[in-house]
Order: C-alpha cells, then structure tokens, then sequence
C-alpha cells in the first residue's frame, strides 16, 4: 500500500470510494462526497491523501482548515475519510489518519478536530472534550487533539463545504 497526496487524476477514484465507504452506514446521509468535492472547489482540502493499492485508489482522507469561536488559529478538521468496503480493517484508515496528522503538524498546525465513531478514534490520542464544541453533535462523537495540549473554548465550525448536499 502506498499513501500519496491526491492529484486531480484522482477525483473520480476518491468519490467512488467515497460513496462505497459511507452507502450502508446509517449516521451517514451519503453526502460525503459532495463535502470533498465542494472542499476541492473551495481550495479548503488542506491536506487530501489516497491510500493506493496495485495502482487502485482503495482509500483517502482530507483535512480542511476549522474556524474557532475563542479566535485560535491552524485547527483543522479530519474528515471524511473512507475505505472501500472489501479494503477496510486492514489498517488503511489508520494508516491514512497516521500520514495525515504527521502532515498537519509538519504545516504549524496547533490541532486537529472530527466527529466520528466514539469507540475508534481514540486510539490515535483525539479525546472528547467539553471546553470546545461543535452545534447539533452530541459530546461522545465530537473528538479533538491539540498538538500543544492547550485545546481551545467555545465552539468550532468547519468549512461550509460540509454542508454540500449535491
């Protein structure tokens, strides 16, 4: 497996992956990869990685720039990030979480944010928080890691591209 950063010969590969990572499961509304492709337009996708296997794009992450309410700046935001069905639990999300949080820290970032599944995330140092928080996601879903350890107060909003519904 090889993890490299997306070219634009990729876009097709990573809404394909997209949409199969997210069809079945039901927290998902399947607009995921409208969120990536709005991102891209909006020149957000500050670090956009594809998991790549036998020349096949199996895999990708994106990361995009997060505004804070209490004015800290270089949070970023995880997410989506999708593996194609037959790929996944073969350690590509995490390989590809591992890539992109070494990426965002080589870049001055002071933190990373996401929601996600509560019994996944923190196993690679994202913890819940009640000083920072994102409107309409219940706290066990809403994860942070601080690079400096300091985590910011008030509430994060991510990029309106995350309301991209076609």
């Amino acid at each position: 497996m090889q993890i490299r950063k997306e070219t634009a010969a990729d876009s097709d590969a990573i809404t394909t992956v997209t949409v199969e990572a997210f069809k079945t499961l039901e927290v998902s509304d399947q607009t995921e990869q409208f969120v990536i492709i709005a991102l891209r337009k909006a020149g957000a996708l500050t670090i956009s990685l594809v998991a790549e296997m036998s020349g096949e794009v199996v895999g990708h992450i994106a990361f995009s720039p997060v505004t804070l309410s209490d004015g800290t700046q270089n949070w970023y935001g995880l997410g989506p990030v999708s593996v194609l069905p037959k790929f996944q639990k073969q350690g590509i999300g995490a390989a590809l979480i591992n890539e992109g949080l070494s990426m965002l820290k080589e870049i001055g970032a002071a933190g990373c944010a996401l929601v996600g599944h509560p019994g996944y995330y923190k196993r690679f140092g994202f913890k819940n928080s009640t000083d920072l928080t994102l409107d309409g996601v219940p706290q066990e879903a809403f994860f942070v890691m601080p690079f400096n350890e300091r985590i910011p107060q008030g509430k994060i909003f991510f990029h309106e591209a995350f309301l991209a519904k076609s």
